[in-house]
C-alpha cells in the first residue's frame, strides 16, 4: 500500500489526487510550487514504475505544468526530480519569474517562509480548483 513520507507531510499540504499521483503544495509562500507523488509503493526513481505509469506520470506532468503556467502567468516553470534529501518520488513544479527572490538562482538557495493561514486557504482553493 502506498504511503507517503512524513516529510511531505510536515512541508506540504494536499491538493487533489490525480489518477497517479497525489499532489501537494510545498508550503513556501515565497514560490507557487507544487508537487507531484505517484501512488505506487517503494518507487524512488521513473525507472521504478512500469512504462504505463511512465506515460501516465508523463501526461499527469504535463498537464500540471499548463495549469501552473497559466495560473500564475509565468513564462519560466522548474520541473525537477531531484530526490537526494526525500528518496520517494515526488516531481516538484515550481513557477518561476525574474523578480522572486532568487531568481536566477535555484529556489533552494534562499530560505522558505511558510504560508499565513489566510494565505493558504487562498492558494490552496486557488490551485485546486485549477486542477479539477
Amino acid at each position: 500500500m502506498f504511503k507517503l513520507n512524513n516529510k511531505f507531510l510536515k512541508s506540504s499540504h494536499h491538493l487533489l489526487d490525480l489518477k497517479l499521483c497525489t499532489v501537494r503544495l510545498h508550503d513556501n509562500s515565497k514560490f507557487p510550487w507544487i508537487m507531484l507523488i505517484p501512488k505506487r509503493k517503494n518507487i524512488n526513481d521513473i525507472t521504478d514504475l512500469n512504462s504505463k505509469d511512465q506515460m501516465l506520470l508523463i501526461r499527469e506532468i504535463v498537464f500540471s505544468s499548463k495549469v501552473m503556467k497559466k495560473l500564475f502567468k509565468t513564462s519560466k516553470l522548474n520541473v525537477e526530480k531531484v530526490g537526494n534529501i526525500v528518496p520517494q518520488l515526488h516531481i516538484h513544479i515550481i513557477a518561476r519569474n525574474k523578480k522572486d527572490s532568487s531568481w536566477p538562482l535555484s529556489v533552494w538557495v534562499v530560505k522558505g517562509k511558510n504560508y499565513s493561514k489566510t494565505a493558504l486557504k487562498d492558494i490552496l482553493d486557488k490551485v485546486r480548483t485549477a486542477l479539477k
